[in-house]
């Protein structure tokens, strides 16, 4: 079963209390979004997180700065991405931590990765199994 933002399922936390499903997907984005915005100068309009099993992802649109959109119209398409793969491998230690803390979890595996068009990105953590 998913937990997308209406499911209804409790989470158990770390500290012994629960959240419902959608919360803890929020909270993800939000975190996600936040550390975009913090390393890049501007987080994603939009974002969503997939969370399913040992998988959470997180799929975030209209990612790009004013500034990168014109390095793109440049023909500049893969000195955007090495530069948003550089602010995804620099915030990577606080997404893990976050992540971890949020889902009381331990992270094995985080892959990141940005498209031009469409303008999305997406962040994935293999999470430990679960005890």
């Amino acid at each position: 079963m998913g937990l997308h933002s209406g499911d209804r399922e409790r989470i158990p936390l770390s500290d012994g209390g629960t959240t419902s499903a959608g919360a803890l997907n929020s909270a993800l984005s939000n975190l996600i979004v936040r550390l975009v915005g913090e390393y890049s100068g501007r987080g994603p309009v939009r974002a969503r997180t997939y969370y399913e099993g040992d998988l959470l992802c997180v799929v975030l649109q209209d990612t790009l700065t004013r500034g990168e959109r014109s390095l793109v119209k440049s023909g500049e398409d893969s000195l955007v991405l090495r530069t948003r793969r550089a602010y995804q491998s620099a915030m990577r230690d606080d997404a893990i931590a976050g992540v971890e803390e949020l889902t009381g979890r331990k992270v094995l595996a985080f892959m990141s990765d940005n498209h031009i068009e469409p303008d999305v990105a997406v962040e994935c953590f293999v999470m430990a199994p679960e005890a």
